[in-house]
């Protein structure tokens, strides 16, 4: 499933903090910062979805991440690569080191974590 841009601004904050109040969450917000109603239908979405939950302190919620931040962005950039590149990670790889603008040094440093991954198969 899918997040909003609010909702994945929201979530990195939570990966980043592993859990967080209320408090937390809005305080690790940039400048201007979403009202706490917008971060509490936020949070419910996100709940409804299946990547957070809570634990009840009293009458305070602390957060916590359901999905793993990697997991999350692996299943995006399948999605990705399956939607804008027919389901190709060589065309993926040939738009990503063209459109990037990668100095030699950094098309050097991929080329060695390729190298690295045939090995390892």
């Amino acid at each position: 499933m899918k997040l909003s841009n609010s909702e994945e601004e929201l979530m990195n904050i939570i990966w980043r903090q592993k859990r967080a109040f209320m408090k937390e969450l809005l305080e690790a917000y940039p400048e201007p910062k979403p009202a706490p109603t917008t971060v509490a239908t936020l949070l419910t979405r996100m709940m409804d979805k299946g990547f957070v939950a809570y634990k009840s302190f009293g009458r305070s919620r602390q957060y916590y991440p359901l999905v793993k931040k990697q997991d999350y962005f692996s299943k995006q950039l399948k999605g990705l690569i399956k939607n804008f590149f027919n389901d190709s990670p060589s065309q993926f790889a040939s738009f990503f080191t063209r459109e990037t603008n990668l100095n030699k040094a950094e098309l050097e440093e991929l080329k060695k974590l390729i190298e690295q991954e045939i090995k390892r198969k």
